[in-house]
């Protein structure tokens, strides 16, 4: 898994967040976290959502009874980096809390089908711009 999302990587890098494929329809950004135990840099890809200005994701794991490490990353050090398209931010990470929750889970598209796969509440992570 590591070699395919390292491969995802590097062609969202040198396509300008293009993805080919069965990704190419797909809107996705690089999350880069430090490490919660090992504070290396941990770069993901992810699905993600615009509201207004800020970044949203879900933390699912793929539906996974677990979160994903790249949360534990953000609950230790919110501060992050992402790429989307050719951007690149610095953003701070924050998780939406209850009431948050409940009017962007409609903005999420996919959060229903990943919350049905799992007995926790998937959080939804805000990234506003640092």
């Amino acid at each position: 898994m590591k070699a395919f999302n390292q491969k995802l990587i590097e062609e969202f890098r040198a396509n300008g967040g293009q993805l080919s494929g069965q990704l190419a329809s797909t809107k996705p950004m690089l999350l880069t976290t430090t490490g919660a135990k090992s504070g290396e840099p941990r770069t993901v890809v992810l699905g993600y959502r615009m509201n207004g200005d800020q970044f949203l994701a879900i933390a699912s794991n793929n539906g996974n009874d677990s979160a994903p490490a790249w949360y534990g990353n953000l609950l230790k050090n919110p501060r992050a980096t992402i790429e989307v398209g050719s951007e690149r931010h610095e953003v701070r990470a924050r998780t939406a809390d209850p009431e948050e929750r409940k009017q962007l889970a409609g903005r999420i598209d996919y959060l229903e089908r990943q919350q049905a796969l799992t007995s926790r509440e998937i959080p939804i992570v805000i990234f506003e711009r640092a």
